[in-house]
């Protein structure tokens, strides 16, 4: 996710000062030590969904059939599993959304765009075929526990079934519609994730994101035939997707409603956004290993008019992270600009991510294009807890962002380009990113980079801390590493964890695979709010 907050508003003085002078600090590393035990044998539950959903535009609703088959790859044995119905997160002023949205002075406007709630029913769980007893959580609406009618043995899988009903609520955080633009996401029955460190079940958040299984996914999509959709995924219905790349509108319509197939494999949610009036571009690209991938841009005819130029922003986005983490591994790569209400500077995604910024100029609209299409690295294929170590995703994201934007416009998306001052934009892109990152690190923390997302209680603090500081600490590896060894280190990173669940001790450990030194010491920087 793109944060809107301006760190100019409170600092901009500040920072201007800042950036005339700087003089970076480098840290030291230590000898490595190897006498780690070895690790357990590395293992992830599997998920493999078949959902049908058709959408109502006149009750703002949807109504579906989910099929999952659930894997234990685990070496325990399941007695119950922990059932995510984050739609249920917009039922009513209780929850831990709304209680989280009251508390947040940033995000108070939010529940004055409330027109509607929303919430998920009519659910009615098998498990082989059989009913199966769930139990509501003590505390939050969108978390339903199955209590399965037989053990789950170690290597065993189960097919759960269901029906739901989804009331759309108006659009104020991820999921919901602006008049007939529908942005459907986090919409339907997902099981938490089980890891070594046992369940992680948790409620919906607007700020504070998610951690979720892998697996593939059949979706298919009943709505209006005047309907322009983008989804997670390649869209399998031969006549809409040729329709799309060569006219950028829907076939012709012969019937009322039309059903769009999609498939995705190595993802963990699947998002769909749906409206009568996007504008849709397509392009291929060709990535370094010679394989080609479909692009697509949805846009608004009333937008944006930067969106003309997205196509180029998305492809150069993915060839920036490909060369400098590891080769994009999914079929498309898709941007959809989000309703003119901005109640998300920008979501992501597996393969697609929604995008609301109508007043950003070339190189602002670029750069988040770029933060947000990173994302497919950065618990895309990474697949980190963001909810209890935001860092892994958003901060490490944005120190990519910020090179991708230094070395294209000497901006950068968090200080803003006006209180840039012209001679620092002239400098070479490592000077300009040693005196943002200079900046920074003067600018105080309120909490340390390892907090989890739930603790912080300002959005400027969670934007400062987990965002910028984690750029800041990345900086501060690549100064103490060299910049060769920290690239090496992450894409040894990437090729160890792609589609996997890594811990921060994960990421540690495949950096000293590159560096044969202790990054101890280092590490230890993301438990201090002190200058880096």
């Amino acid at each position: 996710m793109r944060m809107v907050t301006s760190f100019i508003q409170t600092s901009g003085f500040f920072i201007l000062i800042l950036l005339v002078s700087h003089h970076p600090a480098q840290a030291q590393s230590a000898l490595r030590s190897d006498t780690a035990s070895p690790a357990p044998a590395y293992w992830q539950q599997e998920v493999r969904y078949d959902i049908k959903v058709t959408l109502d535009e006149t009750g703002h609703s949807l109504k579906g059939f989910e099929d999952l088959v659930y894997t234990n790859h685990s070496p325990d044995t399941l007695h119950y599993i922990y059932m995510h119905i984050w739609p249920n997160a917009y039922k009513d002023n209780t929850t831990a959304l709304y209680r989280q949205l009251s508390t947040i002075e940033e995000r108070k406007e939010k529940l004055k765009r409330i027109k509607e709630n929303g919430y998920i029913d009519q659910l009615a769980f098998t498990a082989g075929g059989a009913p199966i007893t769930t139990e509501p959580h003590p505390q939050y609406a969108d978390i339903l526990k199955l209590l399965l009618p037989q053990a789950l043995l170690p290597g065993a899988s189960v097919t759960f079934t269901t029906p739901f009903f989804v009331k759309i609520p108006s659009y104020f955080s991820r999921l919901g519609h602006e008049g007939k633009s529908y942005m459907i996401t986090q919409w339907y029955p997902k099981p938490a994730v089980y890891d070594s460190k046992g369940w992680h079940e948790m409620p919906y958040l607007d700020q504070g994101e998610f951690y979720s299984e892998y697996g593939s996914y059949d979706v298919h999509i009943t709505l209006p035939a005047t309907y322009v959709v983008g989804a997670t995924g390649q869209l399998l219905t031969t006549t809409e997707a040729e329709a799309y790349k060569n006219t950028g509108h829907p076939p012709h319509k012969t019937s009322p409603t039309k059903t769009l197939d999609y498939h995705a494999d190595n993802v963990h949610d699947f998002a769909w956004f749906a409206d009568q009036n996007f504008i849709v571009r397509h392009d291929t690209l060709q990535l370094p290993s010679g394989k080609i991938i479909d692009v697509f841009s949805y846009y608004r005819p009333n937008g944006n008019k930067e969106w003309n130029n997205s196509l180029s922003y998305i492809k150069d986005a993915v060839l920036h992270y490909s060369k400098w983490v590891g080769e994009y591994a999914y079929p498309v790569v898709s941007a959809v600009e989000g309703p003119g209400n901005t109640s998300s500077g920008g979501m992501e995604y597996p393969m697609i991510t929604l995008i609301t910024s109508p007043h950003a100029d070339k190189a602002e609209l670029d750069g988040v294009i770029a933060h947000e299409v990173g994302h497919n690295w950065f618990y895309g294929m990474l697949g980190s807890n963001e909810r209890e170590h935001p860092w892994m995703d958003e901060g490490i994201n944005t120190y990519y962002e910020f090179r991708y934007e230094a070395e294209k416009y000497r901006s950068n998306g968090i200080l803003g380009n006006s209180m840039i001052p012209s001679n620092v934009k002239k400098l070479g892109t490592e000077d300009f990113l040693d005196a943002i990152y200079n900046v920074i690190d003067q600018l105080k923390a309120a909490k340390p980079i390892e907090t989890p997302a739930p603790d912080f209680t300002s959005e400027f603090d969670y934007g400062l801390v987990v965002y910028a500081r984690t750029a800041l600490w990345m900086h501060v590896l690549e100064k103490d590493l060299g910049k060769e060894t920290l690239e090496k280190g992450m894409k040894n990173y990437f090729s160890e964890w792609k589609f996997k669940h890594p811990y921060p001790e994960n990421l540690q450990a495949s950096l000293e695979e590159v560096t044969h030194t202790s990054l101890d010491k280092l590490f230890a920087l993301l438990n201090t709010t002190d200058p880096l």
